[in-house]
């Protein structure tokens, strides 16, 4: 039975923090694979100016080109919104019945899963990979209060953490700074033949 890592998000532009969750994550639950999928439309980002889609599939793909246990999978670009991981995770499951499913996550959204679109059924459908984010501890409390079933539904990833945000990335870039090390070579060339996040 394959055992598959979800890393979703908007990959606006995809940094080595994205590829370190990937990397441990496969190590420390024994995933086959990650896939990694750009997001549609977050319906928690929906005031957010994000790039368009093919700019982040084809910077995601570049990202991971050089590990065999990296995928990238267009389904939740490509879909008609509302864009819900709980309906992303279904479609899934159509085309992987035989799998089982680890959501990778920091502890933020961890934190933040009861805010989710029908969480529960969530946790119906995978299982959490959840790596730890400095200054964010995890209120089993309220998360069980809002969740019983959650905690036996976590899966913490050990690993040092890597406080990178895709948006003071595109901040900097603005600023005229590099990027560099902190985003694959490929995905650089990337940004700047084609001016991403330029004013």
């Amino acid at each position: 039975m394959e055992r598959l890592g979800i890393l979703g998000g908007t990959f606006d532009p995809p940094h080595i923090g994205h590829l370190w969750l990937a990397e441990a994550a496969c190590q420390q639950l024994r995933l086959d694979r990650v896939l990694f999928l750009p997001a549609g439309q977050p319906p928690h980002k929906q005031d957010h100016i994000i790039s368009p889609a093919r700019h982040r599939l084809e910077m995601t793909r570049l990202a991971v080109s050089n590990n065999e246990r990296f995928a990238v999978d267009d389904q939740d670009v490509m879909r008609p919104p509302p864009h819900y991981t709980l309906t992303l995770l279904n479609l899934l499951h159509q085309r992987f019945p035989e799998a089982l499913f680890w959501l990778l996550i920091g502890s933020d959204s961890l934190r933040d899963l009861p805010t989710w679109y029908q969480p529960g059924e969530i946790l119906t459908l995978a299982r959490l990979g959840v790596l730890p984010r400095s200054g964010i501890p995890v209120d089993w409390v309220s998360l069980t209060q809002a969740l019983p079933r959650v905690e036996s539904a976590v899966d913490f990833v050990k690993a040092p953490t890597i406080e990178l945000s895709a948006t003071e990335m595109r901040l900097w870039l603005k600023s005229g700074w590099s990027l560099r090390y902190l985003v694959p070579q490929a995905v650089l060339e990337y940004i700047a033949v084609h001016g991403l996040y330029q004013e």
